[in-house]
């Protein structure tokens, strides 16, 4: 009794741990370029933003700078003549000086133009400005007396007004008195442009960030359209349907992955063809010697003579059906990039050892009518079979002692090799029909029908092809024609 084992059979979790480990984000590839290149973008647009207020509100300052320093050198210049511009009298009192020269002055909007001097009791002061906030803080004596006592030329001061940028100079009149003449300059108005313009700045930019996102995110789908292209038809490909492809417009990189994408499914196409007819033609051809054997060795009796004879008849079949799926193997092979490896051959040999090969094939005259010179890129070994297998056709196909020639020639610009035989000959509407797989001719019998089908695999795999030249009753010529180049000339 056999005992039988139960055993379970656990579900493959290979693809699910390969999915489970996979790393990355599953962001999708259109939001993850819309959004790299927004942060760039944003980058770049802060950085354009603080670059360009550093540099408005630096040119503020050098302008405000070297109007303070202008009023100060107008002054100084007017102190050192002492002269009144009208009268030219001498002006040695600091206070009339300092009412002589701001009374010729015109300050502008955010200015304010103040003369003091030492009085008893204090400081009197004289002044020029044209608005009521800017007067205020020029009659602010507290600030004044602040700025006088600062041991700088010029500085900043926060006020009530604002911020206010001030330059002070002291002059010495010919009657020996001081007189201090104070700029000062309230740049709020300046510093609120240049806000103001920063802020305009910020809205266009936030606007072109907007639009930007908007045109990144079409421009990303066009760019990424053949991509998800090739992902649909991925999903949609199956084993039994290799038909789908990708319609590929441009010349980019995108267009590229298509065209390969096509290329691959071409091959994959290529592939499963080739499987299926190997596994078609296969189970066709073998059913045949596989029912006869199955028939003879059910029937096998207990006579010795009788065992030997079904025995030889198996073998007979099991032989055939080798060489049939040694030649559906050929067949299968012959699309491969492989399947030829061609070197350089010298014709006139190989043409001499293909004579010499198939005069074993059977009781024929066989004649070597003529050879080729010269050196050729061939594959030796697939050359000398498609030869070898057009002998045997031959042989097949004309009686003992009948006259087989086999020769080779150079043409303008191809390589000739043929056998040429005195059997039955071949029907012209046939020509073409028999080299299909598993076609015979109706005057060329036997055989699996696969032998003519790999010559012209060899002729094709070598850019040529094969010809039959013949007539019905008066033999048959079978051509193989092949470019006749060098190695060099395939580099």
């Amino acid at each position: 009794m056999t005992r039988r084992t139960a055993m379970t059979t656990e579900a493959p979790t290979r693809p699910l741990t390969r999915l489970a480990g996979r790393r990355g984000t599953r962001v999708p590839a259109r939001a993850q370029i819309m959004g790299w290149l927004l942060l760039v973008l944003v980058l770049v647009l802060l950085t354009v933003i603080v670059i360009v207020r550093e540099y408005l509100h630096d040119e503020v300052d050098r302008r405000v700078t070297s109007s303070l320093e202008q009023e100060a050198k107008e002054f100084v210049a007017f102190a050192e003549n002492g002269q009144d511009p009208v009268s030219g009298r001498m002006l040695g009192d600091p206070g009339t000086l300092l009412h002589n020269y701001l009374g010729h002055q015109y300050p502008d909007t955010d200015e304010a133009l103040i003369g003091a001097w030492p009085v008893a009791g204090g400081l009197g002061v004289v002044s020029q400005e044209q608005t009521e906030p800017i007067k205020a803080v020029a009659h602010d004596r507290a600030v004044l007396q602040r700025i006088i006592d600062d041991p700088r030329a010029h500085g900043d001061l926060d006020t009530a007004a604002g911020p206010v940028r001030w330059v002070k100079v002291r002059a010495e009149t010919a009657q020996g008195g001081s007189a201090w003449f104070v700029v000062e300059h309230h740049i709020a108005a300046e510093t609120a442009d240049v806000d103001r313009s920063v802020r305009v700045l910020l809205l266009v930019s936030a606007l072109g960030v907007v639009l930007a996102a908007l045109i990144s995110w079409v421009v990303a789908g066009l760019i990424l359209a053949p991509v998800r292209a090739v992902r649909q038809a991925a999903a949609e490909i199956t084993e039994h349907d290799l038909t789908k492809r990708i319609p590929v417009e441009g010349r980019d990189d995108i267009a590229a992955l298509a065209d390969q994408f096509n290329a691959m499914l071409d091959r994959l196409e290529d592939a499963f063809r080739i499987q299926r007819q190997f596994v078609d033609d296969a189970g066709h051809e073998l059913r045949t010697p596989i029912t006869i054997v199955r028939g003879n060795l059910e029937l096998i009796g207990v006579d010795p003579a009788e065992r030997d004879e079904v025995v030889r008849l198996c073998t007979d079949e099991l032989d055939r059906m080798t060489r049939i799926v040694n030649d559906l193997l050929v067949l299968a092979k012959a699309d491969r990039p492989d399947f030829v490896s061609p070197t350089e051959v010298s014709l006139a040999e190989l043409t001499s050892d293909i004579d010499a090969k198939v005069r074993s094939l059977g009781d024929r005259r066989w004649v070597l009518a003529e050879m080729g010179e010269g050196e050729f890129s061939l594959d030796e070994q697939r050359i000398t079979q498609a030869m070898v297998q057009l002998a045997q056709n031959a042989v097949q196909h004309t009686s003992p002692g009948s006259t087989i020639r086999i020769g080779s020639a150079v043409g303008d610009g191809t390589v000739e090799l043929w056998v040429s035989d005195e059997g039955p000959g071949v029907d012209p509407g046939e020509m073409e029909k028999i080299f299909e797989r598993f076609s015979h001719g109706s005057g060329r019998k036997g055989g699996a029908g696969l032998g003519l089908a790999i010559v012209r695999a060899i002729a094709d795999a070598h850019h040529g092809r094969v010809v039959v030249r013949s007539a019905p009753g008066t033999g048959a010529t079978f051509r193989l024609e092949l470019p006749a180049k060098s190695t060099g000339d395939e580099a």
